[in-house]
């Protein structure tokens, strides 16, 4: 592949904004008139365009004007075969599951309903600005199969893995711990590391999965200890409940997975609601992470997530954000961070003794707060860290995989140019600060429309019509 380059405002993160409370800015790096060098996908040089192009005299660039040029989003949870029923009636977690998901579920074991549904889903991914996903699929190798595949047409960096279950669920979406062990050991041979596939071994969720099919994870964990690990945990309070009753022998959701050596680097907790302030501690120990879900937690109505607990600086957990598509409604990160932003002010307001005096918390209370550096940094730079793929994506340093996505700041709704004129006019956001204006304004007024353009390992993927 020749060399590359883009040219244009670019706005991305070399550190963690919790770090900096009060001066969150120093985490974000913005660069009016940048240069992007791209060579077979590997980014080789960024900075400002005059201190990069001597350097690379005969090339031509690709200009992306007005807009802001940023990694790629990182979608740490989404479920590749719920892209059908997508906006299904909700009700509860368990009986949504059975009503609607799992009945969709056991379709995907017909290879061509499978690979339809899965173009589907890349392609919503990507109008999204989503470039990397961690997903689950099915019982059926024929999903994960079309998962992983689908994403090497693509060259897109991706994580999943046959979903592990064999209890809870109906015939047809359940397999034995045989079974699922046999057919893990066949995808990992075949796809763990091709192209840009990474695998994971995926017990659906506690509830779902006997002492039989989690000793077959740990099997596996231990065969192959550079696997991910990908999960649910503490989503709903029934499932808790059923959890526990289903393991007497431990005292919290946590301990089910650690009792099989699961939980550590590379191990991704979905949800997390409900988790206790012990497992929140172990997480951080072990260098686990949990995944924030927040549309799907509140369309679900399974809770609140404590984001300012998890951004506890004694006790910090790894986390990387998801749509959780479909319990989410949204393939969207910019609508997760919507949503996230709004969990996170009932977060504010819970511990900012204004309700009760006793559970005040002011520095966590502050720690709730989603500013547009806090938002945009866990879908890109966080979300890498959390899922232990910093090393490869999530800013614009030199030697990572050329994946971003070029948001536009006047697009959407019709209030977004009104925004515009009040914070920096028709020229567009020509510093750091009123890039960061704008960013707000599309998490909290926008939508996927805002998405212009998607690029993947340095090749345009979406563009918006």
């Amino acid at each position: 592949m020749a060399i590359t380059a883009i040219r244009g405002t670019f706005f991305d993160f070399v550190d963690d904004p919790w770090k900096h409370v009060g001066s969150e800015h120093e985490a974000a790096r913005f660069t009016l008139d940048g240069l992007l060098v791209i060579d077979d996908g590997i980014i080789v040089a960024f900075g400002d365009f005059y201190d990069v192009a001597p350097s690379y005299p005969g090339i031509d660039p690709t200009v992306i004007a007005d807009r802001i040029i940023m990694p790629g989003f990182i979608d740490g949870h989404i479920h590749v075969p719920q892209t059908r029923v997508l906006g299904a009636f909700g009700q509860q977690l368990l009986p949504w599951l059975n009503d609607t998901v799992f009945p969709e579920e056991a379709r995907y074991s017909d290879r061509e309903y499978a690979r339809e549904g899965t173009e589907r889903f890349f392609e919503n991914v990507l109008a999204g600005g989503t470039t990397t996903v961690q997903a689950f699929t099915t019982t059926s190798p024929v999903a994960t199969e079309e998962f992983f595949e689908a994403a090497s047409r693509r060259n897109m960096l991706v994580i999943g893995g046959v979903t592990g279950i064999d209890q809870f669920a109906p015939e047809g979406t359940t397999s034995t711990p045989e079974q699922f062990y046999a057919d893990s050991t066949a995808m990992i041979e075949k796809y763990h590391g091709t192209g840009r596939n990474l695998y994971a071994i995926t017990p659906r969720f506690a509830l779902g999965a006997t002492e039989r099919l989690l000793e077959a994870c740990q099997k596996l964990k231990q065969e192959h200890p550079d696997l991910w690990v990908n999960t649910h945990i503490s989503e709903n309070p029934a499932e808790i409940a059923g959890v526990l009753q289903a393991h007497p022998d431990c005292t919290d959701y946590l301990g089910v997975y650690e009792k099989y050596g699961l939980v550590g680097p590379k191990f991704s907790g979905g949800h997390g609601i409900w988790l206790s302030d012990n497992e929140f501690a172990r997480m951080s120990d072990s260098g686990a992470a949990v995944v924030f879900c927040p549309c799907s937690n509140l369309f679900l109505g399974s809770g609140v997530f404590r984001l300012g607990k998890a951004t506890d600086p004694d006790r910090r957990v790894r986390m990387s954000f998801g749509t959780d598509m479909g319990g989410g409604n949204r393939f969207s990160m910019v609508n997760v961070l919507d949503e996230a932003y709004k969990v996170g002010m009932l977060g504010n307001t819970l511990l900012d003794g204004s309700t009760n005096r006793v559970t005040q918390d002011l520095a966590q209370s502050e720690r709730s707060k989603l500013s547009p550096y806090r938002a945009f940094w866990s879908v890109t730079l966080g979300g890498a860290e959390g899922l232990y793929i910093d090393d490869r994506v999530g800013n614009f340093e030199v030697g990572k995989e050329a994946d971003f996505v070029a948001l536009d700041y006047t697009a959407g709704p019709p209030a977004m140019p009104w925004h515009q004129e009040l914070f920096f006019g028709a020229s567009g956001p020509t510093t750091m600060e009123e890039a960061a204006h704008a960013l707000f304004s599309i998490m909290m007024v926008g939508d996927d429309r805002n998405v212009d353009e998607t690029w993947v390992s340095g090749v345009r993927l979406y563009k918006k019509a």
